[in-house]
């Protein structure tokens, strides 16, 4: 497990459209129930890929400021 990570927030990400589209597209015909679903397995997933409890607790924190 990686401990004492900072949040990476610049840009770090190839090929960021195809990444977005496949987001999109993974939400195309769902409700608004199983849309929820679907973000809150995938954030399950990669909380556990990040594996750094600092890192994500500054994300979350940032996610829910007003300056994010």
């Amino acid at each position: 497990m990686k401990t004492s990570g900072t949040l990476n927030t610049t840009a770090n990400l190839q090929d960021s459209d195809t990444v977005y589209e496949a987001l999109i597209n993974a939400h195309e015909g769902l409700s608004d129930k199983d849309s929820a679903k679907l973000n809150a397995k995938l954030i399950l997933f990669l909380i556990n890929h990040i594996g750094d409890k600092q890192v994500i607790l500054e994300a979350i924190d940032k996610s829910n400021s007003q300056s994010a």
